[in-house]
């Protein structure tokens, strides 16, 4: 049965900035930037293994030290056995996935909803991984690492571009389901561009945290 607001649908929104070309290829650029974050990340982390105790180029000051950041628990949050793994290793691995997928998209590949639908999750996860990693950084370990920095506005960009093509590329949630109310005003939302403003207080926001806690001891 449709509801009352059906009638104003105007459907799903159209246009460059809402095709797969462009909502792909911005993923693509942001998992290309995020893996490539993670590969001088993971470099960073063999170089201190090698040499226990010294600095890296990222090191700044106290405040922005890469190398406070890698030595510190939550850079191996992976453990097996007696073996611990930096974050960054899986970053790698993610990160690979995630720009397949962009080239699948890019290319206009028709892939299963239940696979899209995983995508997205695994996107959120990523997100929230990397969200976990940065109040961590900034309000526990109290230093700031300018890799995982980098990590986090890519993989929230990242995610961002993802959303979006979920939506208006793959058809996410389907208007036939049960969340059909949820993406007529999905639709609505990017239709109005109201995402590009949410993105840019999300951005904003982000930059205020880091410059609120630590601005003075960086600048």
């Amino acid at each position: 049965m449709i509801d009352e607001t059906a009638e104003e649908y105007l459907g799903t929104p159209s246009g460059w900035r809402h095709g797969a070309v462009w909502t792909y290829l911005v993923m693509l650029v942001c998992s290309a930037a995020a893996l490539i974050i993670s590969l001088g990340l993971s470099a960073e982390t063999l170089l201190l293994a090698r040499n226990p105790g010294g600095k890296l180029d990222c090191d700044v000051n106290a405040v922005v030290s890469c190398s406070t950041v890698a030595q510190s628990w939550q850079a191996e949050i992976i453990h097996i056995g007696d073996l611990s793994f930096p974050n960054a290793f899986f970053g790698i691995a993610a990160e690979s996935v995630f720009v397949t997928i962009a080239v699948l998209g890019l290319a206009r590949i028709a892939v299963p909803r239940w696979f899209a639908l995983c995508t997205w999750l695994g996107g959120l996860a990523a997100l929230a991984y990397a969200y976990w990693l940065f109040t961590q950084s900034v309000f526990v370990i109290n230093a700031l690492c300018l890799w995982c920095l980098g990590l986090m506005f890519s993989t929230t960009l990242q995610f961002m571009a993802l959303s979006h093509a979920t939506v208006t590329a793959q058809g996410l949630p389907r208007l036939d389901g049960r969340f059909g109310a949820a993406r007529r005003g999905l639709d609505t939302y990017y239709r109005l561009g109201a995402d590009l403003l949410v993105d840019v207080l999300w951005i904003a926001g982000l930059i205020a945290i880091i410059i609120v806690k630590d601005g003075p001891a960086i600048f």
